[in-house]
């Protein structure tokens, strides 16, 4: 599933690559627990730009910074990197906004995790 026709990772994967990276860096720090967070990260935008092909099996790793930081919502910009490669094969731009999981409805991040979010910060 990952590689299409052409011989290189579908450009779908990419998307899958940003999502991996962004709630593992959550989950990495403290900030979510998938199945149980009373709050959660949900994603209302994304984006891709392509510089270069990845091909499989080649390790793929992400580089992760905060462009925007606002009251509910996260703007993640992504580096995509093919196995020791310095220049990214993909940027991508991944906005969230924290919502209560049950009534799905924006909530306020909270100065804890507003601290943690800013190390990321550009």
């Amino acid at each position: 599933m990952d590689v299409d026709i052409y011989g290189h990772v579908n450009n779908v994967q990419y998307l899958s690559f940003f999502d991996t990276a962004v709630n593992g860096w959550y989950v990495a720090n403290g900030l979510l627990e998938p199945r149980k967070s009373s709050e959660i990260f949900l994603v209302v935008e994304t984006g891709c730009n392509y510089f270069a092909e990845l091909t499989f099996p080649t390790v793929v790793s992400a580089g992760l910074r905060i462009e925007k930081l606002g009251s509910s919502s996260v703007v993640f910009r992504v580096g995509l990197f093919a196995g020791k490669e310095t220049e990214t094969a993909a940027h991508g731009r991944f906005v969230h906004v924290l919502v209560d999981r049950e009534s799905r409805r924006p909530v306020p991040i909270s100065e804890q995790t507003r601290s943690i979010l800013e190390t990321l910060t550009a």
